[in-house]
């Protein structure tokens, strides 16, 4: 399974050892307002640049609205610097049928699409009708909502044969990525501070203080 950081502070975009290689980053405007930044076009060409200086393979970019005119001018620019950079990028809508004009107007140019806050079966297939490359659920928001992800999930999986692949979003437990892998989803995004923090475990820790206290023992019995 893939690995993607949500976050568009690019500081944080390199994790430390004992974590996997990271796919890529993923954005949205939220995340880009939590980092301090406009949502402008010129944000987007700034993270892509970082991206490219620091060896990223992708980086995901949500268009802040639905006009296709202005995804046309986005993709202008976004598209001639993702090539310069050497960065996949792949443009994140919303899954709405508001914005089915403005998906089309991006898989016309080319460019990976990414259908995100999909909520449930019929979106679901509405999107792999639409041709979307990627559909990202928000894991913690349906659960809250008090949801059984895991049905919907498993459904994801089964559509990924030929349809979007599944890239489970912002999860927060380890539990449920396990459960992720276990299933065959094809990414899943993570806060970088989440995933530093899965690196280490106080479990192996335990168990190399005492790898450590019996090899010390062993010498002191001779």
């Amino acid at each position: 399974m893939k690995l993607y950081l949500d976050t568009a502070d690019a500081s944080q975009w390199q994790l430390p050892a004992g974590c996997p290689a990271v796919q890529g980053v993923t954005t949205n405007p939220t995340l880009i307002h939590a980092a301090g930044l406009p949502v402008s076009l010129a944000t987007g060409l700034g993270l892509v640049d970082r991206a490219g200086q620091q060896g990223l393979a992708e980086l995901m970019l949500q268009l802040p609205g639905v006009d296709p005119v202005e995804a046309d001018r986005w993709l202008a620019r976004l598209l001639p610097a993702s090539t310069e950079a050497h960065v996949q990028i792949t443009i994140k809508l919303p899954c709405h049928p508001d914005w089915q004009g403005t998906l089309a107007r991006v898989q016309a140019a080319g460019v990976p699409t990414l259908l995100t806050g999909v909520s449930n079966p019929v979106q679901l297939m509405w999107a792999r009708q639409c041709g979307a490359t990627y559909v990202a659920p928000y894991i913690g928001r349906l659960q809250a909502d008090g949801r059984d992800v895991w049905p919907f999930l498993e459904a994801c999986v089964a559509l990924q044969d030929g349809g979007p692949r599944l890239l489970a979003a912002s999860i927060k437990s380890s539990d449920v990525l396990s459960r992720l892998i276990a299933m065959g989803a094809y990414a899943a995004t993570v806060r970088p501070e989440f995933a530093a923090g899965l690196a280490t475990d106080k479990l192996t820790d335990a168990a190399i203080a005492q790898f450590d206290a019996d090899t010390k023992a062993s010498f002191q019995s001779k």
